[in-house]
């Protein structure tokens, strides 16, 4: 028995991909005997951006201190099981589809979102196998998102703030942030990292109301960026490598890790390892194998990014500042290729646009490519594929002028389908 089938019969038992409410959930869940109120202690984390790689430093302190850890992530860029890690390990095949043949017999035929069951298919898996941690990613919002049930986490943590989903969250920064803010918990310690004034300061109206100790960066605790890595200033102050993964921004995120590590009472040695082994794939990942880095040519060098709203641009902007990229760039119809292209259009010295592949949402490349001149980048192309599009760049490609896949976790997730 494998997932697929049932995976592909659940997406159709509610018409509405995104519904963000609680009352199926809760249903759900007590049908299955309330398994989310049987987790290990749990980290829940919200945020608009860096969300998953925080939890993937975390996770690897974690490890790094011994624990074995359940951890629950979204969208999966390859196989569905990426989003549930057992005690360490992907979720079984045979295991997940024994787990999600109960719920849909549990849940006989009433309406739910792809999200709600699955976060559900998490909660039952956790709660029968043995683990000292449990890693909670929310999948949009916070308030009314399904991992939301949890009562009384161990710890909660909130990342970067950005425009997102703004159809689903609100149009502001303060409205994204309330809505992000519904995971705090009364009298759960609540770690803050890097923060638009207007999301910080929702964040600790919303801690004040419940009586939730508070740790804000650039408050209780903050970071420097070195030469060689970082100094950490919280309980204690610490020296800490460079982040496993690339770009300016991931200090924050480790930091934001450092921080909940501190809280949690973490070994200092395990902290340090788990900054310098993280992994977490489609974040500035090198791709050394496959087709599409068989196609540059030997001293060329290309990257896989999920990025896909204006904070991401920012971030990518940061990346490598000297040099000049080439971007392959494809993206939602949901988002707004403008709002990230303009922050990076000036370091830009070729972009081929192109749909992603077999995914309906997707922006013609046509209409990224007029976004991409609009922002002012001079040699635009619309490209037939991935392949048709590096095979292009290749002309030209050199280890100073990196080629960049990029705008769409659903992107990435297709080229690492065939070059992972």
């Amino acid at each position: 028995m494998t997932a697929d089938p049932i995976l592909e019969r659940l997406k159709t038992l509610h018409p509405k991909a995104i519904d963000l409410s609680l009352d199926r959930m809760i249903r759900l869940l007590r049908s299955l005997g309330d398994p989310h109120l049987s987790l290990p202690p749990v980290v829940h984390v919200a945020g608009t951006n860096g969300k998953g790689s925080t939890l993937a430093y975390l996770r690897a302190m974690c490890e790094a201190a011994g624990e074995r850890v359940h951890v629950y992530t979204s969208p999966h860029l390859v196989r569905f099981n990426e989003r549930i890690r057992v005690a360490g390990a992907l979720i079984d095949d045979a295991d997940l589809a024994a787990i999600l043949a109960e719920i849909e017999r549990v849940n006989a035929g009433a309406p739910i979102t792809f999200f709600e069951i699955t976060t559900a298919a998490a909660f039952l898996a956790f709660a029968r196998a043995k683990a000292d941690r449990t890693l909670l990613e929310t999948g949009m919002g916070g308030r009314l998102d399904a991992t939301n049930l949890v009562p009384r986490p161990q710890l909660v943590a909130l990342t970067p703030i950005s425009f997102d989903h703004m159809q689903y969250l609100g149009d502001t920064i303060a409205a994204i942030a309330g809505e992000k803010a519904g995971i705090i918990k009364p009298g759960v310690p609540c770690l803050v990292g890097v923060q638009p004034a207007d999301a910080a300061r929702v964040f600790a109206e919303r801690a004040g109301l419940l009586g939730a100790p508070l740790r804000r960066h650039g408050t209780e605790w903050d970071f420097a960026v070195g030469d060689a890595g970082f100094e950490f200033r919280g309980r204690k102050s610490r020296t800490l490598p460079k982040p496993a993964l690339p770009g300016a921004h991931q200090y924050a995120n480790a930091a934001l890790a450092v921080a909940c590590a501190e809280e949690l009472g973490l070994p200092d040695a395990a902290i340090a390892q788990g900054v310098a082994r993280a992994e977490w794939p489609a974040r500035l990942q090198r791709l050394t194998r496959g087709p599409l880095a068989a196609a540059l040519p030997p001293e060329a060098r290309l990257y896989l990014d999920g990025g896909h709203n204006e904070a991401a641009g920012e971030a990518l902007a940061l990346w490598e500042p000297a040099r000049r990229i080439d971007l392959v760039f494809g993206m939602l119809s949901t988002k707004v290729p403008g709002d990230f292209l303009r922050h990076v259009a000036g370091r830009v010295r070729r972009l081929r646009a192109i749909a992603i592949p077999d995914e309906a949402l997707s922006l013609p490349a046509r209409a990224i490519a007029d976004a991409a001149r609009a922002c002012g980048i001079g040699d635009v192309a619309e490209a037939a594929s991935v392949d048709a599009a590096v095979a292009d760049l290749a002309r030209g490609a050199s280890a100073d002028v990196p080629v960049l896949i990029c705008g769409s976790l659903y992107l990435c997730g297709r080229v690492l389908a065939e070059n992972g």
